[in-house]
């Protein structure tokens, strides 16, 4: 493509240097670049691209010139690939020819000229984690453990980040936790917007986790891994530090009770310090760079979640293109997108035969048992047993239910109740396209914020490498999974999980796109799974009991050292829960 195209954009090489101070043809160093969308056409078998030009510097994905091209590069000989269409400042043009000799007749609306502060793409540096008394996590091969998790792990060179054989205190709880794909749709006013659809999968996700930097992807006291794909190469091929692995002080504690006497004394102190161990790899797939994330608390509960960052997918600026996102500096348009993320859980919830339920809350309106005549209005668990794939698969744009439960059906904890994990979400999912339409069939997996499915070995995953270049007949047909109807009582159970959110760029992606609020996830959670609270095990607590009357005196009760090192205050622990008055 790059080759080809310093020979097609020949004849635009004075309307390139004079309206960007850039160009293709014959450059050095005030060189063009481009980007390419997909998918690749309108339908099968189309081989055509639309390429948007940009200015090669630093951060070159926000420095469109307004001029886009549409490559037909349908011929196995290159030499026969051809422009069909362009599109420069919010107009059509049917050849490169006709464009220049526009240009140079007068007769062009003509994109202003770069202006001096071209370079406002760049970084700043992050922060500092220290682990005081040294690692309290085993890493063996690809096997992790910490706490009471044990666990497996690898990157699937397509889509990434996989878990299996996840354990808490010896019990399994899932088979496989994994990435199955990561998308994302565009809109806008330009051709190349209006067309981009990303499925990343198809770009190797799992081979775009490019080294990890120490003190900013992942503290300098991290652990790092190396990852190995045969992937678009001839032989094996060793990615350095491509996951990192560190204890994460999470700043809220994991509980704590302040146990008022309410005379301005109290009874005791309890408090537990919140702490979880944090997988983390990323991938950057093109403009976009992804974090993928897994928290292992001490409680039994995992967090699997993605941040979102990198540049925006920008298109030059044209006031049309305002319905489609917003504008971000003098020539760019940030384009509106939503992004999707898809998982695989396959559930063991107390063993490989379970059934799922879903659990909210309905209000009765019943009369009031100790106020004669009077009526109360009161809250009333609801529970809805989901007996097939259909009644399990709840459609993004419907409200899910708030307790989404996989339960053991013959095994019970101490208190009588099934033995359950709950999937909760974080997220702000939204509908891709009308259900159906065109590419809307190769992404099925994001018609549903959950689906849960019988375990079958044919249906592994949710999607595939070929669905970014033919999405109008997927390989992986999910829509499969869920039509069949199968029962799913007393079953091997898989979730399927969607989480994402619709992101309108705004000035403040500029230079980047910012990790706070572009989170979104899911956390698997037990519920009457234990018969008390796991972390009760933990030797991390500090009870601080008064001595009455006085209260100036407190024992203070602990079962591990006071942390030592230079990142925490060489200040003993104190603590005095009393008020006075001034």
């Amino acid at each position: 493509m790059h080759r080809r195209l310093q020979e097609l954009t020949a004849p635009l090489d004075r309307l390139l240097r004079d309206t960007t101070g850039y160009w293709y043809h014959n450059c050095s160093r005030r060189c063009l670049t481009f980007s390419d969308v997909a998918p690749r056409g309108l339908g099968p078998g189309e081989r055509r691209s639309w390429l948007i030009l940009q200015r090669s510097v630093e951060g070159h994905f926000l420095h469109p010139v307004g001029l886009e091209l549409l490559l037909d590069h349908r011929s196995r000989d290159p030499r026969r690939w051809a422009l069909r269409q362009l599109w420069y400042n919010g107009q059509y043009f049917a050849s490169a020819p006709e464009l220049a000799g526009r240009y140079e007749r007068g007769e062009l609306a003509l994109a202003r000229p770069p202006s001096p502060e071209l370079l406002f793409s760049t970084y700043v540096h992050g922060a500092k984690v220290c682990e005081p008394q040294g690692r309290r996590y085993r890493l063996q091969g690809n096997l992790l453990e910490y706490g009471g998790w044990r666990l497996a792990l690898r990157l699937r060179s397509t889509a990434g980040l996989q878990l299996f054989d996840l354990r808490f205190n010896g019990e399994r709880l899932a088979h496989e936790l994994s990435v199955q794909e990561a998308v994302a749709f565009y809109g806008g006013h330009s051709p190349a917007a209006m067309q981009t659809k990303y499925i990343d999968a198809a770009w190797g996700m799992g081979t775009l986790a490019h080294e990890l930097a120490p003190g900013v992807d992942c503290p300098e006291t991290a652990t790092y891994l190396d990852a190995h794909h045969l992937y678009d190469a001839a032989g094996p091929v060793r990615y350095r530090r491509a996951l990192c692995l560190f204890e994460l002080p999470t700043g809220v504690p994991l509980r704590r009770h302040f146990d008022s006497d309410f005379r301005g004394g109290y009874r005791f102190y309890g408090g537990l310090e919140g702490q979880a161990l944090l997988l983390r790899t990323t991938a950057t797939v093109y403009n976009y760079d992804y974090l993928w994330d897994v928290l292992l608390y001490p409680n039994g509960v995992l967090e699997a979640k993605v941040h979102a960052t990198g540049y925006v997918h920008a298109t030059f600026y044209t006031p049309r293109g305002l319905h489609y996102g917003s504008r971000l500096h003098r020539d760019v348009l940030g384009n509106l997108h939503t992004h999707l993320l898809h998982y695989k859980v396959d559930l063991d919830v107390a063993g490989t035969h379970n059934s799922f339920e879903t659990l909210d809350v309905r209000f009765e309106n019943i009369s009031n048992p100790w106020s004669a005549g009077e009526r109360v209005v009161r809250p009333r668990l609801y529970r809805q047993p989901c007996r097939s794939e259909r009644q399990a698969a709840f459609p993004v744009g419907t409200a899910l239910p708030r307790y989404l439960l996989f339960s053991s059906p013959t095994q019970r904890n101490r208190w009588g109740h099934p033995r359950s994990y709950r999937i909760q979400y974080s997220s702000q999912a939204g509908r891709l396209l009308p259900r159906g339409w065109k590419e809307e069939k190769g992404v099925a997996w994001g018609r549903y914020h959950l689906a849960v499915t019988r375990h079958h070995e044919k249906e592994a995953t949710s999607s595939s490498p070929y669905a970014q270049h033919d999405p109008w007949q997927p390989a992986v047909d999910f829509e499969s999974f869920v039509r069949d109807d199968e029962n799913i009582e007393n079953q091997d159970l898989v979730a399927w999980v969607t989480v994402g959110f619709l992101h309108i760029p705004h000035a403040e992606d500029v230079p980047n796109t910012a990790t706070p609020g572009n989170a979104v996830g899911f956390f698997l959670r037990p519920f009457n799974f234990f018969d008390e609270d796991p972390s009760m095990a933990s030797l991390g607590p500090v009870i601080v009991r008064p001595r009455a009357p006085a209260f100036t005196h407190v024992d203070v009760q602990r079962w591990t050292p006071a942390s030592p090192g230079p990142c925490v205050s060489a200040e003993p622990f104190h603590y005095n829960g009393t008020y006075w008055p001034d």
